[in-house]
């Protein structure tokens, strides 16, 4: 059985978030305790298993994601990373659906070499600081929010672009302030740059201290700086130690994220699922 490593929101390979792919042949996924011990043998932020569904359904494929730790709820990278893999074997072509325990979510691939994904976008919710969250993040939020149930972060607006990039997180204390993550962020200083805004993100509660480029996030990012800006379409930065953009669209109550994936390993899973 195939199993790839993808770098996703990357137009070259170590960059971006990598995520591990695996295609099943069957109609149905085995046990959830084997796709999590070869998640956490491959041990990146998320691993993706995807197998095909019946014809003429509402879903071509049934997609779900893990980190080392856990099953997550929705995973952006991931996602893409599986529609690179689809689309660049053959395997799929145009707008493919999947099912997820987010609803149906949807992948278009562009002529470009890009590809879309078609999101839910987060609520947002203004809320106060958790205890010890200043002192967790090392930094003094500006505002707060909450993405609600299906991706359960904390959203930290800070003062500038130059106090994200200089965070050093307690990560022990910061698993404590959300359910799953905190996602920090500031407007970019320089409006030339190529990117409206930037970002990081620190999920240690479900095992990844910080992610390399979190695309679930950015469909909470999208409506905040949206709103801010005055604009639906946008660019962010998540700047992390590998980097990457995310083109985000916002169209109301979905979110589109558009992005590149490069392939850098091919291999063969040796044990059985």
């Amino acid at each position: 059985m195939k199993i790839r490593i993808v770098d996703a929101f990357a137009d070259r390979p170590f960059t971006g978030n990598p995520a591990g792919v695996v295609i099943l042949d069957s109609g149905t996924f085995p046990e959830a305790d084997r796709l999590q011990l070869v998640a956490s043998e491959v041990n990146l932020a998320e691993t993706a298993f995807a197998h095909p569904l019946p014809p003429d359904g509402e879903a071509d494929w049934a997609l779900r994601w893990f980190t080392p730790a856990t099953e997550v709820d929705l995973c952006g990278h991931a996602t893409l990373a599986t529609a690179h893999v689809l689309h660049t074997t053959g395997t799929a072509s145009g707008t493919v659906r999947y099912a997820t325990r987010s609803g149906i979510l949807r992948t278009t691939a562009h002529a470009d070499g890009t590809l879309t994904l078609d999101f839910p976008t987060a609520p947002l919710t203004p809320v106060p600081a958790p205890p010890g969250l200043a002192e967790a993040l090392g930094a003094s939020p500006v505002s707060l929010h909450d993405t609600g149930e299906r991706i359960g972060d904390l959203l930290v607006e800070l003062a500038d672009e130059a106090a994200v990039h200089a965070l050093r997180p307690d990560f022990r204390a910061l698993s404590a302030c959300s359910r799953r993550g905190v996602i920090a962020t500031a407007a970019a200083t320089d409006p030339t740059g190529g990117y409206d805004f930037v970002s990081r993100g620190f999920f240690p509660r479900v095992g990844i201290d910080e992610d390399p480029v979190t695309g679930s996030a950015h469909t909470a990012l999208a409506p905040f700086w949206s709103a801010r800006f005055g604009r639906d379409d946008l660019i962010g930065l998540q700047a992390s130690a590998r980097s990457g953009l995310v083109r985000t669209s916002l169209r109301g109550e979905r979110t589109l994220l558009t992005g590149r994936a490069v392939t850098v390993i091919d291999g063969e899973l040796l044990t059985g699922l």
